[in-house]
């Protein structure tokens, strides 16, 4: 049941058809994993706890740095040299103290994946490591979790969702299989404008809540954003029959 305060807190998302007083409190009973709380992991996490998402795993084993603050915006300068979800945990918790917050101040491995995903409802990939890519869509595969990718670079963007769950649903690596390399583009390597990230992970979220709402989001469409022309592409994706992560 939501309380009278919860009731005031999300009355602009429960005059949405598409969510209700039970899709607010789907939204609640709610655990998400996010992993990366850099350019895209900041916004995510933002929207959701803002949102009322009842449980959020934030996972990152990096620590803030000058450079990241033209665009990772839960960040000050106070917070140079401290770990990234730690104090995007802190900066969460003054935003909605109904949220229970868990921090992970370490990166994703193999073992902690298997720990933590039987634990949760949805993934979201805000990673910018290709390496860490490939384990995450891994390991949502063999745990059945849908995931949720964002990745930006430069000027441009995009999204992509991946259900385990759903017989025809691409994966990650049918879209770059791992044996043809994917692009190792990253900010670090071309840069990047942070309002791009903020497009970019408002979809993650955007996808996030519709999927825990019960709402439509689809499979095997990537999405792409080119921000100089403001401009979106959408591709249609085809599951592979020889993928070695989601065909077996």
């Amino acid at each position: 049941m939501l309380s009278p305060q919860e009731q005031i807190r999300y009355s602009r998302q429960t005059m949405l058809k598409g969510i209700g007083n039970q899709g607010q409190q789907a939204i609640k009973n709610a655990r998400v994993l996010i992993i990366g709380l850099g350019g895209l992991g900041n916004p995510v996490s933002l929207y959701l706890n803002a949102a009322g998402v009842g449980t959020i795993y934030l996972v990152d084993g990096d620590q803030i740095e000058l450079s990241n603050l033209h665009r990772q915006i839960q960040f000050s300068e106070q917070d140079i040299g401290a770990n990234k979800a730690d104090i995007s945990a802190e900066k969460l918790q003054q935003l909605n103290d109904n949220t229970n917050i868990e921090v992970l101040d370490e990166m994703l491995d193999d073992e902690l994946a298997d720990y933590y995903l039987p634990l949760v409802d949805l993934v979201l990939d805000c990673t910018d490591n290709i390496n860490s890519r490939y384990l995450i869509n891994r390991k949502c595969i063999e745990h059945k979790k849908p995931l949720i990718i964002g990745a930006a670079t430069g000027f441009d963007g995009q999204h992509l969702f991946v259900d385990p769950n759903c017989a025809d649903s691409a994966c990650y690596q049918c879209l770059f299989p791992s044996d043809k390399k994917a692009p190792v583009n990253n900010c670090q390597s071309i840069g990047i404008l942070g309002p791009v990230l903020g497009i970019i992970g408002g979809m993650q979220a955007l996808q996030a809540l519709k999927l825990l709402t019960g709402n439509p989001v689809a499979t095997n469409q990537l999405h792409m954003f080119d921000g100089l022309t403001n401009s979106w592409q959408k591709f249609s994706l085809k599951k592979q029959a020889t993928c070695p992560v989601c065909a077996g």
